[in-house]
């Protein structure tokens, strides 16, 4: 009898010690999946057929490879533009750009100077403000493209710190070739087809004006004449200084509110964003953190590190793929070292597609690659604007495994935001849908109906995957007019553009079904499809709810909002100084091995 009384408290302790650790267990993975960090890695114009894990034989990416083998891997992830401020603002408040103003009806449907007073309007609420509310430290790496000030140039009232991160050091606009000499330069075209015209008919007029005075026909006051030789000089000058000096006036890297280097220079830049995230990880060890890493790769000006040079057997193009990856790898491998993993939600995307235009003026390819999937950056073909989509959060969601549901890069907002335990607004609509349930296993299908998908302000296709059915349905309302015509894009304006002289209206729509489809080679008809007329009307029933959803607001895109105003212009020395300044040390770089 005691024998057995001693086996029992034994078994007892032993089942007791159980129960404790268990509950030790459940209380740290309760923990981590309430507050978890979270790490958003954003490509810049980088191809979905780029990576190893979405198919690519060429080129390595084993980092990135691995948030594929150790997360999730969405199949049609889709970017809520083709082009990158709408897409990032989109990404940033988990609404369509059309909401906030960040859809452009002009042609230009993206900033292109600094002192632009448009920009991601300060009502608008964006992941990082509402995890900032929750004790999170925030912070901006990279890349913003999303507006500087309003009214003058230090009220940064569109600046990434009036938006809810507590760190920035980055561009605030984006990279352009004319920001690296010798890339050539992507306005110089724009600006020829688009000034020539009218400076012509500003010289044949006061050519003409003079000839008549001269000659007795008409009296044309010498005072106006003068004024006009006057005001076509100015304006002529004022563009020949901007862009002359437009890589020092655009091109600068910025630390908070302090520019810190004007120009940009490239060299060991990816190094330098690199260093910034892995410090900014080890200054919140003990604390919740989100950091959105917001690559300058790939978008053109293309560059790599001279560890990185040549190392690809895709030119340029590849080096800067794969020094990406290896920075990929340093922010894992930090998570690592300090046992965050666990602890660490980590997402990868590209604002859009790859721009499959960028060819350099030797004739290498600067652009990326989409795989089987039709156009790029700049359309919504699937090419466009379907991205990488990778998440990874070990024992929390699910590993190795692939969806091949729609979800949108505006999940992002109301995924992470509920999993800070912050209360979604009640006072405007969210697109987003959480992803969760999706990446847990707990539902199969995603909660994307429909998505639609604008060229700029213009509601230019719509996706729809119906709950009874496999199939996912897209029409086109317009399409791009490719050029040359048997073409993949836009080659002799550099993008697709969304208005009548560059596109084709289609009437019916045209539609595929994605499912069986997926290169959108052949719309279907009535005579291929059964439910042809069936579809389209669902999806105008669609249009009209949304549309019916919007409401007018200020846009941030127009002409106004675009153009470049000298007293918006940020100088960290003066004009007459051309703009130039240093401050940013490379020293403690981190070590680098391209493999």
């Amino acid at each position: 009898v005691f024998c057995l009384f001693l086996h029992t408290r034994k078994k007892m302790r032993l089942l007791l010690s159980l129960i404790i650790c268990q509950c030790a267990i459940n209380s740290v993975k309760t923990h981590s999946a309430s507050n978890p960090n979270v790490i958003l890695l954003m490509a810049d114009d980088l191809g979905i057929g780029d990576l190893g894990c979405y198919g690519n034989r060429t080129l390595r990416t084993p980092n990135i490879d691995r948030l594929a083998e150790e997360g999730v891997t969405l199949s049609q992830h889709i970017a809520a533009s083709p082009l990158c401020t709408p897409s990032r603002a989109a990404f940033l408040t988990g609404r369509y750009p059309i909401r906030s103003g960040m859809a452009a009806f002009s042609r230009v449907g993206v900033f292109l100077f600094s002192a632009s007073s448009g920009g991601l309007p300060s009502e608008e609420i964006t992941f990082s403000k509402l995890l900032k509310q929750r004790g999170y430290a925030t912070a901006l790496i990279g890349k913003w493209h999303l507006g500087l000030n309003c009214e003058s140039s230090n009220d940064f009232c569109h600046h990434p710190l009036s938006h809810g991160f507590d760190y920035f050091y980055g561009l605030p606009v984006t990279n352009f070739r004319d920001c690296k000499p010798g890339q050539g330069s992507v306005f110089l075209k724009g600006v020829q087809k688009s000034l020539v015209i009218p400076i012509q008919i500003a010289v044949i007029t006061l050519v003409s004006l003079a000839i008549v005075q001269y000659i007795g026909l008409l009296k044309v006051p010498f005072q106006a004449l003068g004024y006009c030789l006057l005001i076509t000089a100015i304006s002529l000058a004022v563009l020949i200084f901007f862009f002359y000096h437009f890589r020092h006036l655009n091109c600068f890297l910025m630390r908070d509110h302090q520019i810190i280097q004007q120009p940009l220079s490239y060299e060991n830049l990816t190094q330098r964003l690199t260093k910034e995230a892995v410090q900014f990880i080890g200054r919140n060890t003990d604390a919740p953190f989100l950091l959105v890493l917001s690559y300058l790769h790939v978008h053109t000006a293309l560059y790599a590190s001279k560890n990185f040079r040549g190392k690809s057997k895709h030119g340029l193009y590849g080096d800067a793929v794969e020094e990406m990856d290896w920075s990929v790898g340093q922010v894992l491998d930090v998570l690592e070292k300090y046992k965050l993993s666990d602890k660490t939600l980590v997402y990868f995307t590209s604002d859009q597609g790859a721009h499959v235009e960028e060819i350099s003026s030797s004739g290498e390819v600067h652009g990326g690659y989409n795989g089987i999937y039709k156009g790029g950056k700049s359309t919504n073909w699937e090419g466009g604007i379907r991205v990488p989509g990778l998440l990874r959060w070990p024992g929390v969601i699910q590993a190795g495994v692939y969806i091949d549901e729609p979800t949108s890069n505006m999940d992002i907002f109301p995924t992470i935001v509920k999993l800070a335990k912050a209360q979604l607004p009640t006072d405007r609509i969210i697109d987003g849908h959480d992803l969760m349930p999706l990446l847990q296993g707990k539902v199969t299908r995603s909660k994307h109906d429909f998505l639609f998908h604008y060229c700029n302000a213009y509601l230019n296709a719509v996706r729809w995957h119906a709950g009874n059915s496999e199939s996912v349905w897209k029409v086109f309302f317009f399409t791009p007019n490719f050029s040359p015509e048997d073409s993949n894009g836009c080659y002799d304006s550099h993008v697709c553009f969304c208005h009548e002289g560059f596109i084709r209206w289609h009437d019916p729509p045209l539609l595929f079904d994605l499912s069986r489809d997926p290169e959108e080679k052949v719309p279907l008809t009535p005579e291929t499809e059964s439910r042809f007329y069936e579809i389209l009307r669902v999806i105008q029933l669609a249009v009209e709810n949304h549309t019916r959803s919007l409401h007018s607001v200020p846009d941030q895109l127009s002409w106004d909002n675009l153009l470049w105003k000298p007293w918006l212009q940020l100088c960290c020395s003066s004009l007459f100084q051309s703009c130039y300044c240093d401050y940013d040390s490379e020293g403690g770089l981190l070590e680098v091995h391209s493999g």
